[in-house]
Parts: structure tokens; sequence; C-alpha cells
């Protein structure tokens, strides 16, 4: 039986990782510090420096403490803030989701990229980087025929979030430029900026590097114009976690099936007894526990007046969690098997960003 003195060690480990990670953000603001969390669960795995003691509060953090990182997500957005950019901004944050992650799943699937790395890496880059990898990676299956399917997620997820972390960066470099040479005003900047870049705080830093060509209001409406609308994007996380979740609990309840099938069949064929076994899996819920938390937390801040220290301590709350979700995934990864399967990885996440770009882009000058 679980209890809290056989997860502690896990949770304090994890946490210490986590704070070394806040640490080394502070340094480099560049990398976010779920990034540096999950470098640093990675090279503890392959270092041997994880003690078997800490093996199960790893697995609660990776479970529980993910989910509920990506509930207190939910209290980041605002129905009305969103709605309040306009038709025209609300059009280019559906568009610009729909178009990139489903190009991307294409592409994935032309590269002949695995599939958990294909949807998580659509997922970041489509959605809100790092954390929305997280929350795709909770509701996927592991490879069923792998010792421990949970870490062939778990290296999916680190490679998704290496290439998210990576083109986020470049387009956040890159689009201040390229919002001066195509002459957008000040919101429809930040509309794209906010509908292309990857990660919020890479999208706040982007903003900044714009709106210092401005002054005055229209540095303020192109700032508060790409937030609004990053945030936008994270208000699809949940439906389409939804989605995914379902569509892949059902494959694999179809896949157990097959399989009892054919081993039904090779039975008859081979003049044994047939055996008579059930799928032991549970059709899924309509819609996980914990993106139900996410909308009811996003309906909580649509239409409660909350502090503004309630809010940023839930904010706060979210990175901790989901930093410290980063330290146990990241030490689900074995090193040899990512470089492997980094290269065509990273030309996926380069196809993700590039249609992004240029979707988003299109649908700014239409409908902004």
């Amino acid at each position: 039986m679980t209890t809290l003195r056989t997860l502690a060690p896990g949770i304090g480990l994890a946490a210490l990782a986590a704070a070394v990670a806040f640490g080394l953000n502070t340094v480099i603001p560049l990398l976010s510090a779920l990034l540096i969390a999950l470098i640093i669960g990675m090279i503890m795995r392959n270092l041997g420096l994880i003690p078997q003691v800490c093996e199960p509060g790893f697995a609660f953090v990776n479970r529980t403490i993910l989910r509920l990182g990506v509930v207190l997500l939910g209290l980041r957005l605002s129905i009305p803030a969103i709605i309040a950019l306009g038709p025209g901004v609300v059009v280019t944050i559906i568009v610009t989701v729909a178009a990139t992650y489903l190009v991307t799943i294409a592409a994935g699937r032309w590269l002949k990229i695995n599939h958990a790395t294909v949807v998580l890496t659509a997922t970041g880059t489509a959605i809100c980087g790092a954390a929305a990898v997280a929350a795709m990676s909770a509701v996927l299956p592991g490879d069923r025929r792998a010792k421990n399917p949970r870490a062939s997620v778990d290296e999916a997820a680190a490679t998704a979030v290496a290439a998210v972390t990576l083109f986020g960066t470049l387009a956040l470099l890159l689009l201040p430029v390229l919002v001066r040479t195509i002459g957008l005003d000040p919101t429809q900047a930040g509309a794209w900026i906010g509908a292309a870049v990857h990660e919020v705080g890479q999208v706040v830093a982007g903003a900044g590097i714009a709106a210092d060509q401005l002054t005055g209001q229209g540095a303020t409406t192109l700032t508060d114009t790409a937030v609004v609308t990053k945030l936008g994007r994270v208000a699809m996380l949940a439906p389409l976690v939804a989605i995914v979740g379902a569509i892949e609990s059902r494959r694999r309840f179809a896949a157990a099936e097959r399989e009892i099938a054919a081993a039904e069949a090779a039975a008859v064929v081979a003049g044994k007894p047939v055996p008579h076994e059930v799928v032991q899996q549970v059709k899924p819920p309509i819609m996980p526990l914990f993106v139900v938390g996410f909308l009811v937390m996003v309906l909580v801040r649509s239409f409660i007046p909350l502090p503004t220290q309630v809010i940023s301590g839930a904010e706060l709350a979210a990175t901790i969690l989901l930093t410290a979700a980063m330290v146990a995934m990241g030490s689900g990864v074995r090193i040899k098997r990512l470089i492997a399967t980094g290269g065509r990885a990273m030309l996926l996440g380069a196809i993700a960003a590039v249609v992004s770009a240029i979707v988003s882009i299109l649908c700014v000058v239409f409908f902004v």
C-alpha cells in the first residue's frame, strides 16, 4: 500500500530538482524552468542518481502532481478577456491551433515518427509548449511492447519539449523583426506573436521585444493582445486533450480486442482450447477528470471576482507543480534512444512552427 512515507523521498527529490530549475531559469531566462527541470531529470536518470526509494514518489509526481498543475492552469484564463479581443482574433486562434495540429500529425506520419512524439509535438506547438506536452502526455498510452510503457511516453515528451522550446525561441527572436518588416499595427502584431510563439513566457518576451519599437498606448496594446491571444490558445488545451484522450483510449481498447480475437483464432487452427479472455479495460469517460477540473478553474476565473493575490498564487503553484512533474517525466528518458530519434523529430518541430507562423499571419492579415 502506497503511503506518504513511501512517496516522500521521491516527492522531496523532485521538489529539490525543481528548485534548482527555477534558480537556473533566473540566470538563463530564455530557457523555461520546465525545460531545465526536464533536462535535470534526464541527467539524474542517466547518471544513476535516482535511488530506488524515490521511484514511487516520482511516479506520483509524474501523474497526480502533473494533473493538479494542469487544473490550476485554468485560473490563468478569462473567457470574457478572450472574447473582448474580437471575432477576428478568436478566428485566428481557432484556425491556427486546428491547422497546426492537423498538419503536424500528417507530417509526422509522413516522416514515420512514432505516434506519441507526433501527437505531443503537435500539441506543444499548437497550444502552449511544455505545459501542453505535459498535459497531453497524461492521456497517451505507452508502447505496449515496451517493458515500461510509460517510459516511451516520457521519451516522446522529452523530444517534443526540446523541439517546441527550440523553435519557440527562434520564433520569439524572429517575429518581432518580421512585425516591423510587414508593417503590422500593434493589435495585429500582438495577435500574431500570441498565435505563433509557443510558450507563454516566450510570448511575453517576444511581445516585449516588439513593443520596444513603440511608445505609450501602442506598446501596451501589443503586449496585452499578445498575452491574451496566447491564453486563448491555452483555452484550447482542454477540448484537445479530451478529444485525443477519448480517441486513444478507444484505440487501445480496440487493439486489445483484436489481440484476443487473433489468439482465439490461432487456438482454433492449432486445435487447442479457445481462451476465453476479457478485455481488461474500461471504456473511458467522455472527458478525463483533470480536464474537467481545468474547465472548472476557467469558469471560476471568468465569472467569479478573485483577488489578484489568489490568481498570482495559483499561477505560481501551477508552475511549481508542472516543473516538479517535468523532473519526474525527464527521469523516464533514456538519452541514447532520444538521440537516435531526435533528427526527424526536430524536423517535425520545424514544420509545425512554420505552419503555425504562416497560418496565423494569414489569419491576422485577413481577419484582424
